[in-house]
């Protein structure tokens, strides 16, 4: 994670760090193999979930960035929109990905400019933690899908022994004004942003949908799912994941969840 400026204000830097994500994090956001690698996992689970069955279904995709595993995944899929509030991100992947069937929207995850049950499937990829209001986030994600819509959710955890973001143990643990003076002791930011829950509060703010948790189901079928790069099977790691998932799954770093939208 790149350091802001320091002559920025916290209310500036909070307000950057979302319309300019892309800034703060370009190793990531413009790594194509590694996006497309994460987009072919997000494939995969919801192949299982929607039993292959994926042509002709309308997608959002909350928190685009840079289009690059929207782009990946749209030709799976009848229609597929792009919605991230980071506008430089938007134009590389207008720029780039932009072709029939596929739409990138610069819009805020709070309030989505799209009209009530208009999607089939949404997707919400590790996005959570950077929004100012996650409830409302879901609440939005839930309005778009249509009765029976699934929304694929992966989530990292608060109790995770290392931030994937800003790569600290226990960061996200920890108090938020610990938090905030331990990434500027260790020059990686004047600020803590992310919001991390843990797996009680995740599990709370995905309330409002019938919920499948995919977490075990990958560890113990990496290949399946497209995840032998994050968990080799027959190794060490994999191991100690299913060993985690048996006996305290609410330490896991990261979820994968499947969200089904009730029909009345």
């Amino acid at each position: 994670m790149k350091s802001a400026a320091p002559n920025m204000s916290l209310k500036s830097l909070n307000k950057a760090y979302q319309t300019d994500y892309s800034r703060f994090l370009p190793g990531a956001m413009y790594n194509v193999d590694q996006r497309r690698q994460k987009a072919k996992k997000i494939l995969a689970v919801l192949a299982d979930a929607l039993n292959g069955k994926m042509a002709g279904l309308r997608v959002v995709d909350v928190g685009c960035s840079t289009g690059i595993m929207t782009a990946f995944m749209a030709g799976h899929f009848g229609m597929t929109v792009g919605l991230d509030i980071d506008k430089e991100a938007l134009a590389y992947a207008a720029a780039r990905h932009g072709s029939q069937g596929l739409f990138f929207v610069n819009s805020d995850a709070l309030h989505l400019p799209v009209a009530d049950e208009s999607f089939d499937v949404a997707v919400c990829a590790h996005v959570y933690e950077h929004v100012p209001d996650a409830e409302q986030m879901m609440g939005e994600i839930r309005r778009v899908l249509k009765p029976g819509g699934l929304c694929f959710f992966s989530a990292g955890n608060r109790l995770s022994w290392m931030e994937p973001h800003y790569q600290l143990p226990l960061l996200s643990a920890i108090p938020k004004p610990l938090a905030h003076r331990y990434v500027r002791f260790m020059g990686r930011g004047e600020e803590y942003y992310e919001k991390h829950l843990t797996y009680w509060g995740l599990r709370r703010l995905l309330s409002g949908f019938h919920v499948t948790d995919y977490t075990a189901k990958i560890i113990h079928d990496p290949e399946s799912y497209a995840a032998t790069d994050v968990c080799p099977p027959g190794s060490r790691r994999q191991s100690l994941a299913k060993l985690l998932c048996r006996v305290a799954h609410w330490l896991n770093p990261t979820y994968v969840f499947i969200l089904r939208k009730d029909t009345p």
